[in-house]
């Protein structure tokens, strides 16, 4: 979720009970040091940074790690010299063998990702087969990310051996969120159905298999200039949105925001409203209640 799941966000769901991220893609130095500023001034409980392996730079996971409780990495194989000794680390998986290279590498816990997630997917089976083959294998703590969107999910994920769970649609619709409102609208009149495991949107990320709504596909092939609209950078001035960019539209996107990466998990049906992130977690949290 690099660029919507920002510190607002990360900051409403920690205040709220759950354990805010942000996402880290290609930003700067000073840009993650920004963000770690304003979580700072935001909340007072625990929040962490999730990479993307791929592209993070050594010197961000260094501030990152001297700053934030937690980091963790996706979307390269677990190597122990990309853990950091001096905080918690996770890698987010998409099999067993993965999950155990994490483990090995030193990593302290694992996530573990079905086909059915939003954006970028790392392995290729659903939860329900790769989660159980994961705690089997394992011993230390195992989070589950796929498809979660209600309380059923949660209690179906549990059930399989998860010890928590990651959500990342149902936040993307969020007040708190920093996804363009034609983006949310998107994903509000979703169903299950119109969510697609795709290579589309791959120009600046080829052989990276996604999962989008199927309508941003259609309306980015139709669409018949190489740039569908343009975005604000965080330190100032803009860049274009090319045709097909992993870039996921933001508030300070302009353009043709459905021919742009919407990233979907395959619960966008779940999302039904935009909601608080204080109201999801909520929400979600009911899975562990006695009652009912």
């Amino acid at each position: 979720m690099s660029g919507t799941a920002t510190p607002r966000l990360a900051a409403a769901v920690s205040n709220a009970g759950g354990l805010g991220m942000i996402g880290i893609g290609r930003q700067q130095f000073d840009v993650i040091e920004g963000y770690l500023d304003e979580v700072d001034a935001l909340t007072t409980g625990p929040v962490g940074c999730s990479c993307i392996a791929h592209f993070v730079r050594p010197e961000v996971v260094e501030l990152v790690a001297s700053r934030m409780p937690l980091i963790e990495f996706f979307y390269e194989w677990p190597d122990r010299a990309r853990v950091p000794d001096n905080v918690i680390c996770g890698w987010q998986v998409g099999s067993v063998d993965e999950a155990k290279a994490a483990v090995d590498a030193g990593c302290r816990y694992v996530i573990v990702q079905g086909n059915e997630a939003g954006g970028h997917v790392r392995g290729h089976l659903p939860l329900r087969e790769v989660l159980p083959a994961v705690r089997a294998a394992l011993d230390v703590p195992v989070v589950a990310a796929g498809g979660i969107a209600d309380v059923a999910a949660v209690r179906d994920a549990v059930a399989m051996g998860a010890d928590a769970v990651r959500v990342g649609t149902r936040f993307v619709a969020t007040r708190e969120s920093d996804a363009h409102p034609a983006y949310v609208d998107a994903l509000v009149a979703a169903t299950d159905d119109d969510s697609v495991l795709t290579e589309t949107f791959g120009l600046d990320w080829p052989g990276a298999p996604h999962r989008v709504l199927r309508s941003a596909i259609d309306a980015a092939t139709s669409f018949p200039d190489e740039v569908v609209g343009e975005t604000v950078l965080p330190r100032g001035g803009s860049t274009a949105v090319h045709r097909f960019s992993v870039s996921t539209p933001t508030r300070d996107t302009t353009g043709n925001i459905a021919a742009m990466a919407l990233y979907a998990g395959h619960s966008v049906g779940k999302v039904r409203r935009v909601m608080s992130a204080a109201e999801v977690v909520a929400e979600l949290s009911g899975a562990f209640s006695t009652e009912g």
